[in-house]
């Protein structure tokens, strides 16, 4: 019997249908030894000797493994194709003792399917050490940079905190946006557009709007490029920046005699986008399906293990030639031959520092579509297959071309010298190529203008002009932070997701809305202190030359430990020095206020929970009381009454968040949580609302507010669909289908 070894136990049932007898397939079930929690796990004296553990959820598993390892003929080690996958095979080889006992062998492959299988078994290689050391690498400078920094950061400010290299870069950038923010200075400016008919129309049908883009041939638009922090930001304006201005521009041309200046019809061509990489893969996923970069991880991951698609952490945009000529059939199949390229079409990688020599993001087998697999997939799983397959159908169909017409049209005021150039833009789709696949709404979407030649006369509807500021730079979404850490070479694809949950997680960052991340008041404190202090740590060129060494290990050109060295030297002396010089009280705000008790000076600190004021004789005084902002919170009116004593229900703060307590505390000690309606009625017992709630675990779901009078409960958001056969709501049910939320009517579809 030969034993394969995989990271999963998904992965392992999928290898397993590929395979004869003779294989047994088993899942190590991640890392089976990694530094230990509790301490740093370096030995910097011993340059920088790694502890390697089993920990302790591992133990079993090893344990079986080892003993299924010494039974088999041959060990097959099978974990993913990258630096990661690398590392994990050489800890198997270390923690089953298998240069000792056992011939070994490595295969990777970038898909799960039975001629990638295949094929890799027939070419084994060896474990490619230099990955191997990359990957140490990364680790154990993340692990030094993590538990030598984030302890300064419990010692200053609080304990719970935590700084890494990616990740207070990341926090970084959104905190210097935010900054970027709040110092801009928004301006008025005008812009005005006509609307014009031919003068041979007897009605406004086919009316059309021109907006105003030169005054005397001078430009209107100016384009506002604004340098930031990791990345430029541009805006555009108009040099019509009073109302007065506009006033006497619109007065002017609603006296005007219109007239065609000039017309330029030409062809453009469109081609279509790369396949997937794991950035843009995740960016396109937040933006057009709402996902989170974790979810879509996550996702991927399962979509992968599972033999759908090929692997998901790639910066590479490559396909094969065999994926590429089943494209092309598939394409000549569904769409038609006028749809398929004659040859393949191949992308060249453009993301900064792109490592790792896998295909792009594909489906497994192109010729599954969507909708055969959509009663096997749930329905995330089905809409990213979706999103995967169409980008990558569409990288290799034809352009789309499209006719373009830009009209230009001169104003002459009747009782003016002035003449002003306004302009009209008109598309439409000559052959829409590979957006029948993948576009969107807008970019199918036509907009056409009448007939029109050089010299003829055109009528005025109306003029309008509209008054805008100018905007500040966004703030970043999880897409927009994903890309920029891209360009700018930080991280690598597999860290964007784990980097993004961690800065949320700590409470430095958090969403709003309009789901854009905004930093906290402990995200900024954080962040200034490292700039202040440990400007090397968040600099980008830092974690950009660190990322290249890394590579540059992958590719034996340096090694590993000296790479450390150079680093944590420096570092660690710059800790020592500044452990020493910068004092807690200095992030601490002083109040003009002596403590109550022992008429020490009373500081604002900055607890588990938020802020709150404390004795600067602590331990030996423990008064604390509440912030102003905190008191405020406390007095917020719920509008909600107290069932038990009929007083208001004030908003308060706990170690779970926010609740619902009594506003006669302590007299009445009634508390409430605080509901999430979603304004919908319970459909079974039709007199409480359905609310949002979390289960013991964390899972969100939809129950009635009467709660345990009422136990209806869903594990889906209601769509507000009705059900045709009793009008109550239609509800998502499992594997995509939705279903009548009332128990006793069985409609599904």
């Amino acid at each position: 019997m030969k034993l394969i070894i995989v990271e999963s136990p998904t992965k392992a049932k999928t290898i397993s249908k590929f395979l004869g007898k003779e294989y047994s397939v088993k899942s190590s079930y991640g890392h089976v030894r990694d530094l230990p929690e509790k301490k740093i796990g370096i030995d910097v004296k011993n340059d920088f000797e790694p502890e390697y553990v089993i920990p302790a959820k591992a133990e079993d598993k090893v344990a079986i493994l080892k003993n299924s390892s010494e039974k088999a003929k041959e060990v097959i080690l099978a974990t993913d194709e990258d630096r990661e996958g690398e590392a994990i095979a050489w800890h198997l080889v270390q923690a089953l003792e298998l240069n000792k006992k056992k011939n070994y062998e490595r295969i990777v492959f970038h898909e799960i399917t039975k001629s990638a299988i295949e094929k890799a078994l027939e070419k084994p290689r060896k474990i490619d050490i230099k990955l191997v050391d990359a990957q140490q690498a990364r680790r154990i400078l993340d692990r030094l940079v993590g538990y030598k920094l984030s302890p300064f950061l419990w010692k200053k400010v609080r304990r719970g905190l935590s700084a890494g290299r990616v990740q207070s870069v990341a926090l970084r950038i959104i905190v210097e946006r935010e900054r970027e923010i709040e110092k801009f200075k928004s301006e008025e400016y005008w812009t005005i557009s006509a609307t014009l008919r031919d003068d041979k129309q007897a009605t406004g049908d086919k009316d059309f709007e021109a907006g105003l883009t030169e005054k005397n041939n001078e430009k209107i638009e100016q384009t506002i490029t604004l340098k930031l922090f990791a990345g430029n930001y541009k805006t555009r304006k108009t040099t019509i920046n009073t109302k007065k201005s506009a006033e006497e521009i619109t007065k002017e041309l609603e006296n005007s005699n219109y007239k065609v200046f000039s017309v330029v019809q030409k062809e453009i061509t469109r081609n279509p986008l790369p396949p997937f990489t794991t950035s843009t893969l995740q960016q396109t996923a937040i933006n057009k399906l709402g996902f989170s970069s974790k979810m879509t991880m996550s996702i991927a991951q399962k979509l992968y293990e599972e033999g759908h698609i090929t692997y998901m952490r790639t910066d590479s945009v490559n396909l094969s030639l065999e994926s590429m000529i089943s494209a092309k059939k598939i394409i000549g199949k569904t769409f038609g031959k006028e749809y398929s390229l004659e040859n393949p079409r191949f992308f060249k990688t453009k993301s900064k520092g792109a490592q790792e020599a896998h295909e792009a993001i594909r489906p497994a087998y192109p010729e599954k579509n969507p909708e055969e697999l959509k009663k096997s997939l749930d329905n995330n799983k089905y809409r990213l297959y979706k999103l995967i397959w169409n980008r990558m159908i569409a990288s290799q169909m034809q352009p789309a071309v499209m006719n373009s017409v830009k009209v230009e049209i001169e104003a002459k005021p009747k009782n003016s010298e002035n003449v002003y150039l306004l302009q009209a833009n008109g598309s439409s789709i000559k052959f829409d190529g590979f957006l029948k696949v993948y576009g969107g709404k807008s970019e199918t979407d036509e907009k056409l203008l009448p007939p029109m030649k050089e010299g003829d006369n055109l009528i005025l509807t109306k003029v309008t002009s509209v008054q805008k500021s100018t905007t500040p730079p966004p703030r970043y979404s999880e897409a927009a932070l994903v890309k920029v850490l891209e360009e700018n070479g930080i991280g690598r694809p597999s860290t964007y997701a784990p980097t993004i949950s961690t800065i949320i997680d700590r409470k430095y960052v958090d969403k709003n809305e309009e789901k854009k991340l905004l930093p906290l008041e402990i995200g900024f404190l954080v962040n200034d202190i490292l700039v202040t202090h440990f400007p090397e740590i968040v600099d980008i060129n830092f974690t950009v030359t660190i990322e290249e060494d890394f590579d540059k290990i992958a590719e034996g050109e340096k090694e590993w430990k000296p790479v450390i060295r150079e680093f944590y030297e420096p570092f660690s002396k710059h800790l020592i020095k500044k452990t020493k010089e910068v004092k807690k009280e200095d992030f601490m705000e002083k109040l003009d206020k002596k403590c109550p008790e022992c008429g020490g000076d009373l500081l604002v600190k900055f607890g588990r929970f938020g802020k709150f004021i404390a004795c600067s004789n602590y331990p030996n005084c423990k008064y604390t009381e509440k912030t102003e902002e905190e008191k405020k919170v406390d007095e917020e009116n719920s509008g909600i009454i107290c069932e038990k004593c009929g007083s208001p229900m004030v908003v308060k703060r706990g170690r779970y968040g926010a609740f619902l307590g009594c506003s006669k505390y302590p007299d009445c000690n009634n508390i409430q949580s605080i509901e999430n309606k979603t304004g919908i009625k319970c459909p079974l017992c039709k007199e409480g609302d359905i609310i949002e709630r979390k289960s013991k675990k964390g899972r969100v779901f939809y129950g009635c507010n009467k709660y345990p009078k009422c136990d209806f409960a869903l594990w889906n958001k209601p769509n507000g669909e009705r059900c045709p056969n009793c009008d109550s709501l239609l509800v998502f049910a499992a594997k995509g289908k939705i279903r009548c939320s009332n128990k006793e009517c069985k409609f599904e579809k």
